[in-house]
């Protein structure tokens, strides 16, 4: 691999790049990221890289973890955190807010802050709030450091619900029916704003999909039948987004297709079916991670339509800016037709995930798949670009 962009110094004339593995986090998706971060760091060519696991813990805290991959998966239907993995409860991980300056420091309460060096690169497996959302990705080009994945606008159109359909319409992509209620709507007036999920369901016809517009991991939703269910779902989904959308069900078979970026460009996996979970409403939370409902893959499609949705998900990919990685969920409808349901620019990357599992079954393996994602953030430079 290149090293002709790192810092060189006389006492190192070269050395392998430094990755910080950056998880955890804020949002209710904090202990999936563990799982995926202990993933990463289990596939990583340490001959290649050097590697510096950073933790965020549930309050915000960054602390310095221990590189132990296999206590960050899930045991007894439980997701690890980053509490349990931190070597203090009380230091803190700093990134420096100079672009000139690389070097990470730990800080103690009573001690010296401590160097831990340079970092070249930071691979950031958070999902949802605080993280996936654009904000990380702010502060990391206010820091100057190069990172995996998408920059701060396809970030936070990636998170947000209402504005990634709205970027998708707007690029021709085709979405399914939906209507947002805003944090300032509900409180103005909850009647109304229950009035027009009311409107919108005689519109479309029962059951709805009652969702956080900023959250991912299918955690929040509820699948609503009738009127009985729609405030209880209202709630759920306000617990962790104060704006919702709603979402009319697409009757049709769930496909996904992962992209990534090359040098020549992005390029599309083989998609993947998700089946109806035989003991789940829908493919929710559970589903995925704990009870591992296995996905099909490759998809079990004709030669067009796979062509056609690997198309689409690289056209996503473009609409939205994003740079690195994206899932693509599609709907394909009865009538033939391919619906794009959500991208998700940091996907999960557990070994169940299945944007790994599409990527292996296009011929990249896990830990290529790795090295491709640091590749490629390498090559890019932060700022406008």
């Amino acid at each position: 691999m290149s090293t002709e962009n790192l810092p060189q110094s006389p006492e190192q004339p070269s050395r392998k790049p430094r990755v910080a593995v950056v998880f955890g986090g804020r949002s209710s998706e904090h202990g999936i990221s563990v799982v995926t971060a202990g993933a990463v760091l289990n596939a990583i060519d340490r001959e290649t890289y050097d590697v510096l696991p950073i933790g965020i813990t549930r309050d915000g805290r960054w602390a310095l973890t221990a590189d132990e991959p296999a206590r960050m998966a899930i045991s007894d239907r439980r997701t690890p955190d980053v509490e349990q993995l931190a070597e203090s409860g009380a230091g803190a991980v700093v990134l420096p807010l100079d672009p000139g300056n690389r070097e990470v420091v730990v800080s103690e309460p009573g001690s010296v802050p401590k160097a831990l060096g340079e970092v070249d690169v930071v691979f950031p497996v958070l999902h949802g709030p605080y993280g996936e959302d654009g904000t990380l990705q702010g502060l990391l080009e206010l820091s100057g450091v190069p990172y995996v994945g998408a920059g701060v606008l396809a970030s936070a159109v990636g998170q947000d619900k209402e504005y990634m359909k709205r970027v998708f319409t707007s690029f021709g992509l085709k979405v399914g029916p939906y209507v947002v209620i805003r944090p300032r709507e509900w409180a103005r007036d909850e009647s109304a704003a229950r009035k027009k999920i009311v409107d919108f369901a005689g519109e479309h016809g029962w059951p709805l999909f009652v969702k956080p517009a900023r959250a991912g991991s299918s955690i929040g939703i509820t699948k609503v039948d009738d009127l009985s269910g729609l405030d209880e779902a209202i709630a759920e989904a306000q617990r962790h987004d104060p704006k919702i959308i709603v979402e009319a069900a697409l009757r049709g078979r769930e496909i996904e297709c992962g992209v990534l970026e090359f040098e020549d460009g992005p390029r599309a996996s083989l998609p993947s079916e998700i089946p109806s979970p035989e003991t789940h409403a829908y493919y929710d939370f559970e589903a995925k991670y704990i009870d591992s409902t296995p996905g099909i893959v490759p998809a079990p499609l004709t030669e067009e339509e796979t062509a056609e949705v690997r198309r689409l998900a690289v056209d996503a990919f473009e609409a939205a800016s994003c740079e690195g990685l994206v899932r693509a969920d599609f709907f394909l409808t009865e009538d033939g037709e391919f619906v794009i349901n959500e991208i998700n620019t940091m996907p999960g990357m557990t070994p169940i995930s299945m944007y790994p599992k599409m990527w292996e079954a296009t011929g990249i393996g896990y830990p290529e798949l790795i090295d491709l994602l640091v590749r490629a953030a390498l090559r890019r430079s932060t700022g406008l670009r």
